[in-house]
């Protein structure tokens, strides 16, 4: 079946920041006073295992940002040809039967059966209220009650089997790979490594990696099968739900970022730097919008951007174009409203340095403001910089999650973790009560806001001047 791509303003923002990244990591290469620090964050054991983990969840991202949208088929012989409504993404054509098997409505984790009794007639004609067996979950056992454990722990054992196969053949590459770069026996190297006497901590990298290995083998064998986390109102599969809500929380805490930087660096160092009126210009600047809510601002925007995505449906030619957009703008307004606290941070070390020796210096020898902000203070506050990119990152994420459940967040079309937490605020309160869907979302991100708490850690002990050794 024939496709036609689709990109999307985040998609398109996404790789740009990518591109941007990888862009700054060539030309960091050749610059020691650039590379210094992140070798420091690679000689963390906390930070590469944390590195890891956020590497899976830019990958996910990276997968659910490749767009496309099907071919119809042609009806009476047409020229033109047209295309599905329905934006699908690389990640949802891996993901495969997990995102089509799709029941009647809620199921429990691993269940063969629905959660809640149903009125079903028997072949005998007598009508009774019972649960009935689902449609995906267990369709491939002949008797549920006796063969769904033992299921379970066969294909378990076979995912770990397969996983530990993989695990090993990448141990022994990676082994022979760096007893080549070092030049040292095979033997000694998996000794080094063992022990974790490498400098960069491989024995880390190598049991994170194995500890991936097991889940991604054990959700391939076991989610065509069950649904491994359950399923929602609808009946579509959570764990689905809760891997398509990870692009989300990625271009919240990444796209929010990329609109805050600018404000605070340019107008933080103008402010400490210049003074006058300058000084009081920005202060008066971030000092007016830290007094207004953010959440007041926040839904006044979008509310303001729903009624003009209601009166010109024209402009958009897909729902997920429509969304996208709403996406986009609540980015733009988070980082609008989330400069002014690293603005405040920079505006204090900027007043600090231009009182230092070296600045002094420069202003006797005659260099102009502009060559002393971009060479001496924009690099002596960078640490500044990425300590607070890693640490509003987890912010950004889980600031999404309250506004989207407080109805203001991303639209409710959208994958996210704040609409699946909206959703089950009224599946708390049931009987029995529907757990899954909040802790599915919970887990992914407290993984998530966890693996970057970490990192910014290590990124804050390299990058800051005060605890290098």
């Amino acid at each position: 079946m024939s496709i036609t791509p689709v990109l999307l303003w985040t998609d398109a923002l996404l790789f740009f920041l990518v591109l941007t990244i990888v862009f700054a990591a060539f030309y960091a290469r050749g610059k020691e006073h650039l590379t210094a620090p992140w070798r420091q964050v690679m000689r963390s054991r906390m930070g590469v295992a944390s590195m890891l983990v956020l590497l899976i969840y830019v990958c996910i991202g990276l997968l659910d940002s490749m767009h496309y949208r099907n071919a119809l088929p042609n009806q009476d012989d047409a020229s033109e040809q047209h295309y599905s409504a329905e934006v699908l993404s690389v990640l949802d054509a891996l993901m495969g039967s997990i995102k089509t098997n799709v029941e009647t409505t809620y199921s429990a984790p691993f269940a063969t059966h629905a959660f809640a009794r149903e009125m079903q007639q028997l072949p005998d004609g007598q009508q009774l209220r019972i649960y009935p067996r689902l449609k995906y979950g267990g369709a491939h056992l002949d008797d549920p009650k006796a063969d769904r454990v033992p299921d379970i722990v066969s294909t378990s054992f076979m995912a770990i089997l397969f996983a530990l196969l993989a695990w090993l053949m990448f141990v022994l590459l990676l082994v022979i790979c760096l007893s080549k770069r070092q030049s040292a026996s095979f033997k000694e190297m998996m000794f080094l490594v063992v022990s974790g006497r490498t400098e960069v901590p491989w024995r880390v990298v190598l049991l994170t990696l194995g500890i991936l290995f097991v889940l991604l083998s054990w959700i391939v064998l076991l989610g065509p099968k069950y649904h491994i986390l359950g399923t929602d109102k609808v009946g579509q599969d959570v764990f689905y739900l809760a891997m398509k809500s990870v692009r989300t929380g990625l271009l919240i805490g990444t796209l929010t970022t990329l609109v805050m930087l600018p404000f605070a660096i340019m107008l933080g160092i103008m402010a400490g730097y210049l003074r006058g009126w300058v000084d009081d210009v920005v202060q008066y600047l971030y000092t007016t919008l830290s007094s207004i809510p953010g959440v007041l601002l926040i839904a006044a925007a979008v509310l303001m951007l729903q009624v003009y995505i209601a009166n010109h449906p024209e402009l958009f030619e897909t729902d997920a174009a429509r969304a996208d957009l709403r996406l986009l703008f609540l980015c733009v307004i988070l980082g609008i409203t989330s400069w002014t606290g690293l603005c405040r941070m920079l505006r204090g070390e900027a007043m600090k340095l231009r009182e230092m020796d070296y600045i002094e210096a420069a202003v006797a020898f005659g260099v102009g403001k502009h060559k002393i902000i971009t060479r001496h203070i924009l690099p002596n506050v960078m640490h500044i910089v990425m300590i607070a990119i890693v640490l509003d990152f987890s912010g950004l994420v889980l600031a999404e999650a309250v506004l989207s459940y407080v109805g203001v967040g991303v639209d409710p079309s959208m994958h996210s973790w704040g609409n699946m937490i909206n959703g089950a605020r009224l599946e708390m309160a049931r009987e029995p009560m529907v757990w899954w869907s909040l802790l599915a979302a919970f887990i992914f991100m407290f993984v998530l806001v966890l693996a970057a708490n970490l990192f910014s850690d290590a990124v804050r002990d390299a990058f800051d001047p005060r605890l290098r050794k």
